[in-house]
């Protein structure tokens, strides 16, 4: 079907539905493993897992769907936005059910990553799909219909993700995708053509070769970082520089591509630029706080995995609240004075998480993750819809492209930087208290406080226990401070490169319609 035709009224709400179905999904999925660290790390509960694994766990998702959703949407455009949609969803129905399974971290890592690719083919897919089922004044209702199931996955997927990990095993967290996704592929096949561009986008294999091995290779030397003693190891730095290579191989392969599906021209734009860079900050801030969260609430604090997910549900109140009041003002502000303010706000918010300690009133918690929600939420949101709706519209696919790699690529570099500090930070504080430990209780309880509390308990140690959760705070305080500044770095990137208050973008448009779709 290469033209978009008027579907019938019903049928348009049905396909929404199945679309916000599938929305829904993913962020569930998304928030739902942050619920479940703290159980996976544990040797009992769990697959004992250790820092560095959980960071892959959640790493591995993020990479797949950062490295392989441009080159989806070319899919898409080729074969059928449906059948690449049905595709999607079979890969994350079944790696769900191996996740849910996995006997080791490796396996569970892996299932991860597979679940990526699977969410990498949706996303894009649900978002053409959209776009031609719905026109004019529709669409718009649709779309802002359709991005309300972001803040409810955000606020559910935590509460869900507590309630099955008290009354079953943490494999439950991952199997209830899989009824889901089988109701969502009935659903597609019965109500959804199968809507495809008149105009094939090339598919760009080198380009996504280069971009998974180079992340894949800076990844695993950041988490690297985290695991040994000595940074000079070549297990550390050689990963580091070889990533590094690959991603300047794949921004000179995409420079020279005719149609790249990354292109990187579009951050030398000012504006563009430096709003795609501080998003990338940010995320790379929201990942790392994310991932400390976990172990916070589950493990110092000893919160079962229904009340963390309870005491996290300011932060999307927050985002739900923040990004329609940041648009809001933007419209009669401009986007400068409220996201260049938000953003410091969040940034300061991260930053808070080294005032946290085991004896926080939890007032106090849940007053810091409802402003770190409310701001992240007022700079995200306008600013993506700012970044996009200013470029031309035969560049609006390849800049939603850019936007995406770009912050689900900090989120990446996030869990391992954050997570390698944290490690750096645990190691080095709990070793005064393990003079006089036997030699293998010491080498567990240094893995991480969870292992440090497992052992504490069966060899009747609660003060090992105690310097665990207070060598902990002290990493999360250590790490909170950088993350900080790294985050108040987007903040500056967005003094210097948007345009001050009553200035606009310079937006080029074509002449007219007809000469837009010539341009494509």
């Amino acid at each position: 079907m290469t033209t978009p035709a008027m579907l019938p009224k019903l049928r348009q709400q049905l396909i929404l539905t199945v679309l916000m179905l599938c929305s829904l999904l993913i962020w569930l999925d998304n928030t739902i493993l942050s619920a479940t660290l703290e159980t996976l790390a544990d040797p009992v509960r769990g697959l004992g897992a250790d820092p560095g694994q959980l960071q892959w766990a959640t790493g591995s998702y993020t990479l797949a769907f950062a490295t392989l959703m441009f080159t989806a949407g070319a899919l898409g455009d080729r074969f059928g936005h449906r059948t690449v949609f049905a595709g999607g969803l079979v890969i994350f129905a079944g790696s769900s059910l191996w996740a849910a399974y996995a006997s080791d971290a490796g396996q569970l890592i892996a299932a991860r990553g597979a679940m990526g690719v699977g969410s990498a083919l949706i996303t894009p897919a649900m978002l053409a799909i959209l776009m031609w089922t719905f026109t004019g004044p529709a669409r718009a209702a649709a779309i802002g219909i359709f991005s309300t199931s972001a803040g409810v996955g955000m606020a559910a997927g935590p509460v869900l993700a507590g309630f099955l990990l008290d009354h079953f095993w943490w494999g439950s967290v991952f199997l209830i995708n899989v009824p889901v996704a089988a109701l969502a592929l009935v659903g597609l096949a019965l109500l959804v053509p199968n809507f495809r561009s008149p105009t094939r986008r090339p598919l760009d294999p080198a380009g996504m070769l280069l971009s998974i091995c180079g992340l894949v290779a800076l990844a695993y030397g950041l988490i690297r970082a985290g695991q040994v003693t000595e940074w000079s190891r070549p297990d550390v730095w050689a990963p580091i520089v070889l990533g590094l290579v690959l991603l300047a191989g794949f921004v000179l392969a995409e420079l020279r591509a005719k149609s790249p599906g990354f292109d990187p021209r579009l951050l030398a734009q000012r504006a563009f630029g430096g709003g795609n860079v501080a998003l990338g900050l940010l995320l790379f801030g929201v990942a790392a706080v994310t991932f400390y969260n976990a172990f916070y609430l589950q493990g110092a604090l000893g919160f079962s995995p229904m009340q963390a997910g309870l005491a996290n549900i300011p932060t999307a109140a927050g985002a739900l609240v923040g990004a329609p009041l940041g648009t809001r003002l933007v419209r009669r502000l401009s986007l400068r004075p409220v996201a260049l303010p938000a953003l410091a706000v969040a940034a300061l918010t991260m930053g808070g998480y080294g005032f946290l300690g085991l004896q926080t009133p939890l007032a106090w918690i849940e007053l810091l993750l409802l402003v770190q929600g409310l701001s992240i939420g007022m700079v995200i949101g306008p600013v993506t819809a700012a970044l996009i709706s200013n470029l031309p519209l035969e560049q609006a696919g390849a800049g939603s492209a850019v936007t995406n790699t770009v912050r689900q690529t900090g989120s990446v570099i996030g869990i391992a930087v954050g997570g390698s500090i944290m490690s750096i930070g645990y190691r080095r504080a709990i070793e005064p208290s393990l003079a006089g430990v036997p030699g293998p209780v010491q080498d567990q309880a240094r893995v991480s406080a969870e292992q440090a509390r497992h052992v504490a308990t069966a060899i009747h140690r609660p003060d090992l226990a105690q310097a665990a959760d207070n060598a902990f705070i002290h990493a999360m305080h250590v790490g909170a401070g950088w993350i900080a500044v790294i985050a108040l770095l987007g903040a500056a990137v967005l003094l210097i490169t948007l345009p001050a208050a009553g200035e606009r973008v310079r937006r080029r448009e074509p002449a007219s319609a007809a000469e837009a779709v010539r341009r494509r």
